[in-house]
């Protein structure tokens, strides 16, 4: 299993950009897909983007197709979500996870990722 911890939420205005980061610890980084979850007050977690292990092949929630991008760096442990164009609907506590599944259909079950930790927070504004 990998620890995450996730950093570089704050406030932002609509159309403007944030970049999250999260860094893992555990000698096999490399072997898990990452994964970037949202929750929103009074909403259910939902899948915003992951990452397979070597950083070749991405997914993302169809509310954030076109506007964010995942991306990892194994060497380092990181994996970031570049995001663009924010809406005030972003506005949600953002979490990393690891998934040790090799299968991508697994990739956007919140339920196959290794828990979820603080998360950071992303407030977009109007």
């Amino acid at each position: 299993q990998v620890q995450v911890v996730e950093s570089g939420g704050g406030l932002v205005q609509a159309g403007g950009s944030l970049r999250l980061s999260c860094a893992a610890s555990g000698r096999t980084f490399s072997n898990y897909a990452m994964g970037w979850f949202r929750q929103a007050p009074g909403k259910e977690r939902e899948f915003v983007a992951a990452i397979n292990r070597n950083g070749g092949s991405t997914w993302y929630g169809d509310s954030v197709k076109g506007r964010f991008s995942i991306s990892r760096d194994n060497a380092k442990k990181m994996v970031y979500l570049q995001m663009n164009s924010l809406k005030p609907e972003d506005t949600a506590v953002y979490y990393c996870s690891s998934n040790y599944y090799s299968d991508s259909e697994y990739y956007t079950d919140q339920y196959r990722y290794d828990g979820f930790g603080q998360g950071t927070q992303v407030t977009v504004s109007s």
